[in-house]
């Protein structure tokens, strides 16, 4: 088969999958994202060299927790506490729990733009492989489901919404890189990403952010004046920190010394290679949304 007809149908595939679980149920959704850290996880691991075992058991068992702590709340109290008995009481205080996750999930993307940008760092520690596991890939997968919700209730148009942002920056940083670029922005990690590319990624996402508050977003009644700021500050987020994510992911696989995450993605390699923009993202979009309820 053709390559570019092969990475058209299974990109093809992929959309369909990813609109279809968002839009049918929350629960579609949350599965499908269970399903991508798994795979994302076991492609983590086979480019840091690490056994599989203990990371694929632990991130299924920490994102399932999580989600059943955060978003079937009353449920899971009372399922734990009738296991603990009458006599203890568990209590859980969502804000507190969100606080220290996204805490622990920026501090290690500190820690991941310091990997990215010092050439000096050119090996992994074992401590520090487990360390980007649990903060680039197991939690921001946390996140990407935690902004879905937005201030309220599961809004599938949120998480749609970021991800047009994601794929305009991508598209449009390579277009214009293709047709003007000239200076390289990394060219030690990734060879063919330039600078006019980036800005021409970054301006075109804010573009879609502005045509996606204007068209395809119901503002909220307490943001309907600031919808447009609010989508525009997103894309932007998008498009700097998505870039950032793609290149982590990129020096990554140039230590491990391979070309793609996985296979499972017939022309676009592995799920890691798909989402790597999107779950740098998720967590500081997340903290966005945290500032705009509390100044609202």
């Amino acid at each position: 088969m053709n390559e570019t007809l092969k990475r058209a149908i299974s990109g093809a595939v992929y959309i369909a999958l990813l609109l279809a679980s968002i839009l049918f149920s929350t629960e579609s959704f949350i599965a499908l994202f269970g399903v991508f850290l798994i795979i994302a996880t076991y492609e983590f691991c086979n480019l840091v060299q690490i056994n599989k075992i203990f990371p694929l058991f632990f991130g299924s068992l920490f994102y399932t927790s999580i989600i059943l702590i955060s978003f079937y709340k009353i449920e899971t109290e009372n399922y734990i506490n009738g296991i603990l008995g009458d006599n203890i009481q568990l209590i859980i205080n969502i804000n507190h729990l969100n606080v220290v996750l996204l805490i622990i999930t920026l501090l290690i993307s500190i820690k991941s733009i310091v990997f990215l940008f010092n050439d000096a760092i050119q090996s992994i520690s074992k401590l520090s492989k487990y360390i980007y596991l649990l903060g680039y890939i197991i939690l921001p997968f946390i996140f990407i489901i935690k902004i879905s919700f937005g201030i309220n209730d599961y809004n599938p148009k949120i998480i749609i919404g970021l991800f047009i942002l994601i794929w305009t920056n991508d598209t449009f940083a390579y277009l214009v890189g293709k047709s003007i670029g000239k200076h390289k922005l990394l060219e030690r990690i990734s060879p063919k990403k330039t600078i006019e590319g980036f800005v021409g990624g970054v301006v075109f996402a804010i573009f879609a952010g502005f045509l996606i508050s204007k068209l395809y977003i119901k503002p909220n009644a307490n943001f309907s004046d600031k919808s447009i700021l609010i989508w525009t500050t997103i894309a932007l987020i998008a498009g700097v920190f998505g870039t950032i994510g793609d290149l982590i992911e990129s020096k990554f696989k140039r230590i491990a010394g391979v070309k793609d995450s996985g296979k499972i993605m017939p022309g676009h390699g592995g799920v890691l290679d798909r989402l790597d923009s999107v779950i740098f993202v998720a967590p500081i979009v997340f903290l966005f949304y945290q500032i705009l309820n509390y100044v609202s």
